[in-house]
């Protein structure tokens, strides 16, 4: 295959990008246990579409009893709130508090700031063909399927 070097060498820069600026590391670092800031990562990601236990547990590739562990945690420390859904008595969606778009907020700029420092001897010009290539590249990257646990 052309370029397997470069593409082993994508593939582990990819691998340490994700556990250094993940959430779960990232809370660790505010002392948070980290892993209920796995449930802000898929309401954030849902854009505003309606968000249940099972959306989690789908987003996250977990079974359902994992999914409302997380999210009670979530809820637990007052990240999420559960609102009950008008048309379905029995579906609570999940909302994210003051204090879990905070959280959100706080990881942004934490990450932001990390990106900062590991380009700022880069040119702007390299910052932007950096972001553009950066872009092209997880706009073309396929959606992977979950990983089997």
């Amino acid at each position: 295959m052309y370029g397997d070097k470069q593409i082993a060498d994508i593939e582990r820069a990819m691998v340490a990008i994700r556990w250094r600026q993940s959430r779960r590391v990232l809370a660790r670092t505010q002392g948070a246990s980290g892993p209920e800031f796995d449930v802000l990562d898929v309401i954030e990601g849902a854009g505003g579409a309606h968000v249940t236990v099972s959306t989690v547990a789908e987003a996250l590739s977990v079974d359902q009893p994992r999914a409302s562990r997380l999210v009670a945690a979530a809820v637990t420390v007052g990240l999420v709130r559960r609102e009950a859904d008008q048309a379905d008595g029995r579906r609570a969606w999940l909302v994210l508090t003051s204090s879990g778009a905070a959280a959100l907020e706080q990881a942004h700029r934490a990450r932001r700031t990390a990106f900062a420092a590991a380009t700022e001897d880069w040119t702007e010009a390299e910052r932007t063909e950096f972001a553009r290539l950066l872009t092209r590249f997880v706009d073309a990257m396929p959606q992977m399927p979950p990983m089997s646990k």
